[in-house]
């Protein structure tokens, strides 16, 4: 495996021994491949921060765990990438966790390793439980600030919530559903990926309460579970598919639209409006194609480059900034998609 970097920066970079990155770097036998891959993925992010290490100031490390499909993790790198050349007060160098399944004992196990080896700030995105929580408590304990990216955890300690206004996100999709769906009675189906990411259940009541107001002749088919995932998804929305024969609408909070679509196809149903999460490449070509009506979107840079100056201020390398702002909620439809975010110096497509 080439590379220009000393092993002990992979190794840091990686969270391995110097020793098993050697073994990586030489292919000698008795490496797993999720090892591998681990070294692999810390050379890319090396080269990827590359640029920014001619910047003056302390070297700091953070660490960015994230449940959540690829599709939208790849956002959030871009989205980190692209802001660190701005950070001119210390060179910061993000080490990224990063599942589409990642149960409560393993983003434990994960945070408890950083807490082992040392980190300058966590950013997450994981599920609201008693446990994680914690974990969260734990690594504050110890000088590391957590914030939390586009779904809170009620832990104490968390240094702050960036990402989207998700109460204001669900009364824009009922105020959407309402005006596109008028007076006419029906089911609506509103998902959600995980019953334990708080954005989505605040989505979700803010969703139902303005609803109910907006449009009392809607009934609301609530289904939740499958992780945004393809065939997960498809899994969990068949069983209800009995409930939508009169199908107006769509809130889809944690993604899988494909299936989402699919399952519907192939029941014959096609709704009036379809109301989706998040500018992901998937989406994009979705609302590109017709088959999505509106994206709920906020710029995920502008997340980042908050939860970044959060980290910054703990370390008091910048200015006290206040209260972090949450992200208001942009509508996109067919006609206004925006530019996507460039990776590496590469425009995405």
């Amino acid at each position: 495996m080439t590379h220009r970097f000393p092993i002990k920066e992979i190794a840091r970079q990686a969270a391995l021994g110097p020793a098993t990155v050697d073994r990586v770097l030489n292919n000698r036998a008795h490496v797993s491949p999720q090892t591998r891959a681990r070294v692999r993925a810390a050379i890319a992010e090396l080269e990827g921060q590359e640029a920014q290490l001619s910047a003056r100031g302390r070297r700091l490390f953070f660490d960015v765990v994230i449940e959540a499909p690829t599709r939208f993790s790849r956002e959030v790198q871009a989205a980190t990438e692209a802001i660190l050349p701005q950070i001119g007060s210390a060179v910061c160098r993000p080490r990224f966790v990063m599942q589409e399944i990642m149960d409560a004992p393993e983003v434990i196990a994960t945070l408890d390793r950083i807490l082992k080896r040392g980190s300058h700030g966590v950013c997450l995105k994981a599920r609201d439980t008693r446990a994680i929580r914690a974990a969260v408590d734990r690594l504050a304990k110890a000088g590391i600030p957590v914030v939390t990216l586009v779904t809170d955890i009620a832990a104490p300690a968390r240094a702050a919530y960036v990402g989207l206004d998700n109460a204001g996100a669900g009364r824009t999709a009922a105020f959407l559903v309402a005006k596109a769906v008028g007076a006419q009675a029906g089911a609506v189906l509103a998902t959600r990926s995980h019953e334990r990411f708080l954005g989505e259940e605040e989505r979700m009541d803010a969703f139902a309460t303005r609803l109910a107001t907006l449009a009392p002749d809607l009934r609301l088919v609530r289904v939740e579970g499958g992780s945004g995932l393809g065939v997960d998804t498809s899994r969990v929305l068949e069983p209800e598919m009995a409930a939508l024969a009169d199908l107006r609408a769509v809130y889809s909070m944690g993604g899988g639209n494909r299936s989402i679509l699919s399952v519907l196809e192939d029941h014959g149903l096609r709704p009036d409006v379809f109301v989706a999460h998040d500018l992901d490449q998937d989406n994009r070509d979705l609302l590109a194609q017709g088959r999505l009506d509106f994206v709920l979107h906020h710029d995920l840079r502008h997340d980042m480059r908050q939860a970044f100056d959060q980290f910054l201020e703990h370390h008091n390398l910048v200015p006290p900034a206040g209260a972090v702002a949450v992200s208001t909620v942009d509508v996109v439809t067919p006609a206004n998609i925006p530019p996507a975010v460039k990776r590496a110096g590469v425009p995405m497509r």
